[in-house]
């Protein structure tokens, strides 16, 4: 996952990191908490993998307390298996995979870069809604973009 994260962020694509390189402790101890958290029905993800190499990954999390109901989703594929609908069955699997395993989720919610107009598009084909938009909200190579917030209702 460290080769995958980090080419991403190389990248300077539509994520959090944006060139900084994480490293295989930060990654064992990210997962060691994910995989506690799946045990414990707060959290999904899901791989997608081509000749055991790492494509996309797509997860939820359950937040806590007042909001437990609420998972939020991250989601990523790697530049050249982008437009190969790879993006499509990660999010649609890991939507079904939220609906049967964590019993409280009853709203997915998630954040994308305004300039990124094809995840905006894919979310809308699913049923997501913009409630929110954070005019400058994030930084990318050097810019300001706006930061949308988007919803799904499963329940």
């Amino acid at each position: 996952m460290c080769d995958y994260i980090n080419a991403l962020s190389k990248e300077q694509t539509f994520i959090r990191f944006q060139g900084e390189q994480v490293t295989t402790e930060y990654e064992t101890e990210y997962l060691q908490k994910q995989l506690k958290k799946i045990e414990e029905k707060k959290a999904v993800m899901l791989l997608a993998t081509v000749d055991e190499k790492i494509v996309g990954i797509c997860g939820i999390d359950l937040k806590d307390k007042i909001e437990k109901h609420i998972g939020s989703l991250g989601i990523s594929v790697a530049l050249e298996y982008r437009g190969k609908g790879i993006g499509k069955q990660l999010l649609g699997q890991a939507i079904d995979l939220a609906k049967n395993h964590l019993d409280c989720v009853r709203i997915l919610e998630l954040s994308v870069f305004a300039t990124n107009c094809l995840a905006i598009k894919l979310y809308e084909k699913f049923g997501f809604k913009e409630y929110g938009r954070l005019p400058e909200g994030v930084a990318r190579q050097d810019k300001y973009e706006d930061h949308v917030f988007m919803y799904l209702k499963l329940k």
